[in-house]
């Protein structure tokens, strides 16, 4: 079935938020076995929307919009549809009420505005919204379908999952879908590619190859008549893969890599401790995002400025014979981190994150130590980016040099 996504509101198009919906939407569609040909940014201009709504219409089966379902005069999207179908809209007083008890519940005062929220037309079926007070809309007619969806992300994707996902799956039916991620990290995306080549033109089970920050995915996707069958196409390629990818798979689907960092730090009765400079955090944030990061992860210290790193017992020698951006600066770093805290490991981020260069080093240069009490070892890499993908990138790094001593 030949789908498209079309995203409302005038703040898109002027690139005040960008649109995370229909990259969200557009993952998913493969998981369903839908096809999606087109999509459209639309601002908040009734005439202009019915005018994309036709012409979606006209080429697609299935319609799924994102956003203009809010209370203010600009949520356009209801008074569009109505007007493209020819329906009249009233008001749903049970979607009131249940509003009101909403307001009540957070010990708020309704706005009447919200009582806009309520509007249904007579062949739209009403989505809950679990995560807000705009619901959807299930419309179909002449064998076509309108899904319409609010725009917070939050709500659009548990509205997807819990909802929406559900209803099309029951409606397309006829096969048994199945997906798998494998992720690698390593090798740049056109190396993947050419490793993978031979099974990036078969249709089922289909692969499909994405560049992400920690690292290049291959998505294995397979239909069959049963889900055991699709299940044993998908195992069948993805041992095909791990025989050329090998140790570049560090996990599959919802695995990160600070999850299985964890693990291994669990099975292996180890504690880690962090320092870092001009990452100022961000791996020790990362870190904790595991659950139970609190059995083996003792802590972090931040040194950002000199005063700070020689507090901490960086010695002022090393600092002005090799620099604080140095393989020496982050040996010793990792070590601090490892006594200071008392834990079996010590990792360290130092680097130029931007916007300047600092000691002579390019933006994008990194330095990890790692300290285990009887090795140290330090890595140096370079990223490009912006400030902010430097540090995601360094991070992703240390993390993976991590898994790779741990292995």
């Amino acid at each position: 079935m030949k789908t498209e996504i079309i995203s409302i509101g005038t703040e898109l198009l002027l690139g005040e938020i960008t649109d995370t919906n229909s990259a969200y939407i557009a993952s998913q569609l493969p998981l369903l076995g839908l096809d999606l040909n087109f999509m459209s940014t639309v601002g908040d201009n009734q005439q202009r929307l019915i005018e994309t709504l036709r012409q979606a219409w006209q080429r697609s089966d299935i319609i799924i919009t994102t956003g203009g379902l809010g209370p203010t005069q600009d949520d356009i999207t209801r008074e569009s549809i109505a007007e493209f179908v020819g329906e009249e809209i009233t008001i749903d007083h049970t979607l009131v009420q249940k509003f009101e008890e909403l307001f009540r519940y957070y010990k708020i005062e309704m706005p009447p505005s919200n009582i806009k929220q309520a509007a249904v037309i007579p062949s739209a079926e009403i989505i809950q919204n679990p995560r807000g007070t705009a619901p959807g809309w299930w419309v179909e007619r002449d064998n076509k379908i309108i899904i319409t969806m609010p725009g917070p992300p939050r709500e659009m994707q548990l509205m997807w999952t819990k909802e929406i996902l559900p209803r099309l799956q029951q409606k397309i039916a006829s096969a048994a879908i199945v997906s798998k991620t494998l992720k690698t990290f390593g090798l740049t995306e056109a190396e993947v590619d050419e490793r993978a080549n031979p099974f990036l033109s078969t249709k089922n089970p289909s692969l499909a190859t994405y560049a992400k920050f920690d690292g290049i995915y291959l998505r294995i996707t397979a239909k069959a008549s049963t889900e055991v069958k699709a299940q044993e196409l998908i195992a069948q390629r993805e041992n095909d893969l791990r025989a050329i990818l090998n140790d570049y798979i560090w996990g599959v689907d919802s695995d990160t890599v600070e999850r299985i960092v964890g693990a291994l730090l669990t099975e292996r009765g180890l504690s880690l401790a962090t320092m870092e400079s001009y990452t100022g955090g961000f791996l020790a944030n990362v870190i904790t995002n595991a659950h139970e990061s609190s059995k083996y992860f003792k802590g972090g210290l931040v040194a950002y400025a000199d005063d700070s790193r020689i507090s901490f017992g960086l010695s002022k020698q090393l600092i002005s014979r090799y620099g604080i951006v140095s393989s020496q600066a982050a040996e010793a770093m990792a070590t601090i981190a490892r006594e200071k805290l008392g834990a079996s490991m010590g990792i360290s981020l130092t680097g130029v994150m931007g916007p300047e260069e600092i000691e002579g080093q390019p933006i994008g240069t990194i330095f990890i130590g790692l300290d285990d009490g009887q090795h140290k070892r330090s890595f140096s890499k370079n990223y490009p980016g912006n400030r902010l993908q430097v540090k995601q990138r360094a991070v992703t790094s240390a993390l993976f040099e991590l898994r790779k001593f741990l292995l």
